[in-house]
């Protein structure tokens, strides 16, 4: 079992059941996150889902992580991060049988977004049906203009390190 917590510093904290922290994580420096609002997993706790006050949705994949948390190689993975509200996401969930993530904003929108690439399939009210099927439209939601961005393996992840600055009055310098 692992505790996961959402922190307005834009951190994730990932706690044992017995209380004991065991990662921190930033989303990735590029992409501006903001307060953290909202997370949630899927069903094998493999997808970290989470969601910020300025509206952006990052994905992490924690499956290595869990398979052996204390080998350094197997770390957490930002592997997608996209602009689903132009304000405040207070709610989402993963459906995984459809590969879709669901969206709910402050400004009253919920809406449909595929999971693994971040595409819009719309919004709940809409006039059309939603097509789950097909990801090649590269359509964005009226009040979003930034398309989602895929987290390359090569970009480095901003981890929480502590590192210890002595406060101390160097003359020479």
């Amino acid at each position: 079992p692992l505790l996961a917590s959402a922190h307005e510093s834009s951190c994730i904290r990932l706690w044992s059941i017995q209380g004991n922290l065991m990662k921190e994580l930033l989303p990735f420096a590029g992409h501006p996150s903001g307060p953290l609002t909202v997370l949630c997993t899927d069903i094998f706790t493999k997808i970290l889902l989470t969601g910020s006050k300025e509206g952006y949705i990052f994905c992490w994949n924690m499956a290595s992580f869990l398979e052996d948390s204390r080998n350094i190689k197997n770390a957490i993975k930002e592997e997608l991060c996209w602009r689903a509200h132009a304000s405040e996401v207070v709610d989402l969930f993963i459906e995984e049988e459809k590969n879709v993530v669901v969206t709910a904003s402050i400004d009253g929108s919920v809406r449909l977004w595929h999971a693994r690439t971040g595409y819009y399939f719309g919004f709940f009210g809409q006039a059309r049906k939603f097509d789950l099927t097909d990801t090649s439209r590269l359509i964005l939601p009226s009040d979003v203009s930034d398309f989602s961005a895929i987290i390359k393996e090569k970009s480095k992840h901003t981890e929480k390190k502590k590192i210890i600055y002595p406060l101390m009055l160097d003359r020479d310098k």
